[in-house]
């Protein structure tokens, strides 16, 4: 399905959002497509190269990106796997990542590279003006760290492509074959989306001193001076930047050796390196873009000033909406929410690929037969998947080194913090997410666009299937921007839109502005329920076939893409499911994700003036509520289950008690008066089952698969479950009813714990971890894993309701 831009399509839907009589359409229309323009020019450049270190581009297909790459270059065994480039699990860092960061404005990153004995603080900064998007520049700044020699040689490598029509050539008055670099490069260059550009790498201050060596090659090539590299090539290998600097090293380290011998070869520092700058000790430098449109050229002083007002702009915002609450007061606590947040919207990234898929519609993939799992097996090898695309997506990522694209399941928890911080980026992404959708109205629920994302994903992981769903948290995300609108006291006089106000803040401009919201949700709602009919048609379960008595007949779901011993497409993999599988299984967790999207399709209808959906949806809902209950309650165990068919052909249900037990709960499908509240409640509270001083378990202690086999989903704490107890629990104990104090108390309790846990292991580690220990805490898994694990920033900002806090609160 092809991308729409957000003005036409807004613009279309104009008349049909709500406007009064008292209201001037073209007053209306202005607003929606001047803030359109302000988003896209404020969008457009960022650090969106989201698996590199630091790499820049625009939201551009086939366009201009720069990246760096470095190494300490002294020793001949190591200098060469030293290159950093890609961001990567096992290379000796210490901890890196953003400090601040505003995706507008730009921010800090630090990277701590203890391999190299160098720590790297890199600023940058964008600075708005012309039609392109206005012009940006990043400041690198290299430190020895305290085991390192304050003379060691690093070799930094600035690199940028051109994809796509236009040129990028080197200015000639800074440089030419018969005359090294020497001081400043200019680079000059033009596309036809960015128009003519220009980009200076500057020599960095005097106090920079380039390693030196009496080694008879000096005499040719001063280390500090050097002529610039440039090659011209397909442009699908473009992403291999590091791959092609070692091609060309290659050459000139073999020459060298020849000629001198491997008794005399030059210093490591002079072969490892594309002529360009090999600095000793400390250095800084800038690289500064600057676009022909905009009003003036971008300069090393403009960082200087950009940089203050972007730190203040940052924490002006972040302590306006996302100031950690009692008992997280502390400045260092204050410091690791704004690098967590900083982290998760530093990022976003932008993608752009063909993708691979498999639309043979075998019919063993409809799983309608017993031994299912084999015969989906032997049709997925015998498929033959076609590329299709390219296509776009803006995204947040959940793991720069390890999961560096979009995972579908993954992206609604990212938009937690964002929605708070950014509401308007959140919106973009999702309107990313959804321009994805095919004319059924599935979404692949792993985005690997491209050869350049393909080479981070082992082959049989790389197709998509179309009948595979996957959690529809972007709907959670939805129903949370539906709140804020809705709590949003702005004050708004119909028949009076003040446009110049988007220059204003543009992160808040569509909940500011009721016409933005308006219409960005109805721009928004074909979209949702062609994906939410698409799940009611492909992840049905069968009530009737297997004579299953429940309110309504049609209200039961389970997960497509099964195998033995995994279920992949619900996001928690190896959680324990009925042995073995079966066509007439039942899944709570997913008929608990269809109520919580339902929901929020019906407030989207009711807000929307959609009298007819809303009384369907309201209906679904009902149907869905009743069903949770007489489908998966099981007395005895007082529990929510799983179902399957048993030998007898009778349906069972099949007891893990665990994440999946809770699911009703973690969706609000269960009110503060349920009857079935106080046995989730006590099974959360019990440490003989999900309860531990880190956070809650994905499975309990009791469970005989506890801590088994790939103990992925099987003991481990993971964050977003842990966010939606926390969320609902907060909900129960704000809301009268029997079991308000009990909330109360495992809130502010698991609050605590989750929070100073995860805190702990990002002072001790300088990550944010996958998953945590239940027995130590300790970060498993994946690292730098600053996705879903970032929702610690909202629980932080959560209100205090610890016995006496309201009190202690007044005192102060």
């Amino acid at each position: 399905m092809r991308h729409l831009g957000i003005s036409s399509l807004l613009t279309s839907l104009l008349y049909a959002t709500g406007i009064s009589a008292a209201q001037d359409p073209n007053d209306v229309s202005i607003l929606i497509n001047e803030a359109a323009r302000a988003n896209n020019q404020s969008l457009l450049w960022g650090p969106y190269k989201s698996n590199l270190y630091f790499g820049v581009r625009p939201r551009i297909a086939n366009s201009l990106s720069a990246g760096l790459m470095w190494a300490k270059v002294d020793d001949f065994a190591t200098a060469q796997q030293n290159f950093r480039h890609t961001c990567e699990q096992n290379e000796g860092m210490a901890g890196y990542g953003w400090d601040e960061y505003d995706v507008r404005k730009g921010g800090r990153e630090t990277i701590h590279d203890a391999g190299n004995q160098l720590d790297l603080t890199i600023d940058f900064i964008k600075v708005p003006g012309g039609q392109n998007g206005g012009s940006w520049g990043f400041r690198v700044k290299g430190t020895p760290r305290e085991d390192g020699s304050e003379h060691q040689p690093t070799s930094m490598i600035f690199y940028t492509t051109l994809e796509g029509l236009g040129e990028l050539s080197v200015d000639p008055n800074t440089v030419s074959a018969s005359s090294p670099l020497q001081g400043d490069l200019k680079l000059n260059g033009y596309s036809s989306e960015l128009g003519d550009f220009s980009i200076d790498v500057t020599s960095g201050p005097d106090s920079n001193e380039y390693f030196l060596h009496d080694h008879a090659t000096y005499e040719d090539k001063p280390l500090g001076q050097g002529i610039v590299s440039s090659a011209t090539m397909p442009q699908q290998h473009l992403w291999q930047a590091k791959g092609i600097l070692f091609t060309q090293m290659k050459g000139e380290v073999e020459k060298t050796i020849n000629e001198y011998g491997t008794d005399n070869p030059p210093p490591p520092a002079q072969l490892f390196t594309i002529p360009h700058k090999v600095f000793t000790g400390a250095f800084e430098f800038d690289v500064l873009f600057s676009s022909g449109s905009a009003p003036k050229p971008m300069t090393s002083e403009t960082i200087t000033e950009e940089l203050k007002k972007s730190s203040l702009s940052f924490s002006e915002r972040f302590n306006e909406v996302l100031e950690p609450k009692a008992p997280f007061k502390a400045k260092e606590y204050t410091k690791f929410s704004k690098a967590m947040l900083s982290n998760l919207i530093g990022g976003v990234g932008f993608f752009h690929g063909d993708d691979v898929v498999d639309r043979s519609g075998s019919p063993a993939y409809d799983e309608e037969n017993e031994g299912f799992w084999e015969e989906t097996a032997e049709a997925r090898a015998a498929a033959k998947p076609v590329l299709e695309g390219p296509k776009d997506l803006f995204t947040c990522v959940p793991s720069r080194p390890f999961f560096p694209r979009g995972f579908l399941w993954d992206e609604g928890f990212h938009l937690m913090p964002v929605m708070e911080y950014d509401s308007d980026l959140a919106l973009e992404i999702i309107k990313s997410w959804f321009h994805l959708m095919d004319e059924d109205g599935w979404i692949a629920r792993e985005q690997i666009l491209g050869m350049e994302a393909r080479s981070k994903v082992p082959q049989e992981f790389t197709i998509q299937y179309p009948h595979y769903a996957n959690p529809p948290t972007l709907f959670m995300a939805l129903e949370a921007f539906m709140d804020k609108a809705k709590a949003n006291n702005k004050s708004h006089q119909p028949g009076s839109l003040d446009i110049p106000d988007l220059a204003e803040d543009l992160r808040t401009a569509t909940l500011n502005n009721p016409e933005l919201s308006d219409a960005y949700l109805r721009s928004f709602y074909p979209l949702m329920k062609r994906h939410y009919h698409w799940f009611r048609n492909t992840q049905r379960g069968d009530i009737k076939g297997y004579d299953r008595e429940a309110f309504s007949t049609k209200e039961a779901y389970r997960w497509r893409g099964r195998s033995e011993q995994h279920i992949l497409t619900s996001g928690i993999d190896d959680y324990p499911r009925a042995q073995p599988p079966h066509p007439g299984e039942l899944h709570v967790d997913l008929i608990s994700w269809m109520g919580m999207m339902t929901r929020t399709l019906r407030r989207i209808a009711e807000t929307l003036g959609e009298e007819e959906d809303a009384e369907e949806f309201a209906y679904y809902e009902t149907a869905i509520t009743r069903n949770i209950d007489d489908l998966h309650w099981n007395e005895k165990e007082q529990t929510f289950c799983d179902a399957t068919i048993d030998e007898f052909e009778e349906s069972v249900h099949v007891c893990h008690k665990g994440y999946i037990s809770i699911f009703p709960f973690l969706t609000g499908m269960l009110g503060p008066d349920s009857p079935r509240l106080k046995a989730v409640l006590d099974l959360i509270y019990d440490p003989e089952e999900l309860w531990s001083e880190y956070g809650i378990r994905s499975l309990s202690k009791k469970d005989k698969f506890y801590g088994t086999a790939e103990n992925y989903w099987r003991s481990p704490i993971w964050m977003p479950i842990n966010y939606l107890v926390v969320k609902n629990l907060y909900d129960t104990a704000i809301t009268s009813g029997p079991h308000q104090e009990q909330a109360r108390e495992m809130y502010s309790k698991l609050r605590k714990n989750l929070v100073e846990n995860i805190f702990k292991e990002w002072k001790e580690t300088g990550f944010a971890w996958e998953q945590y220990n239940p027995d130590t805490g300790k970060g498993q898994r994946t690292q730098h894993f600053t996705g879903w694990t970032s929702m610690v920033v909202n629980i932080m900002a959560m209100p205090d309701l610890a016995e006496g806090a309201d009190r202690a609160h007044d005192e102060l």
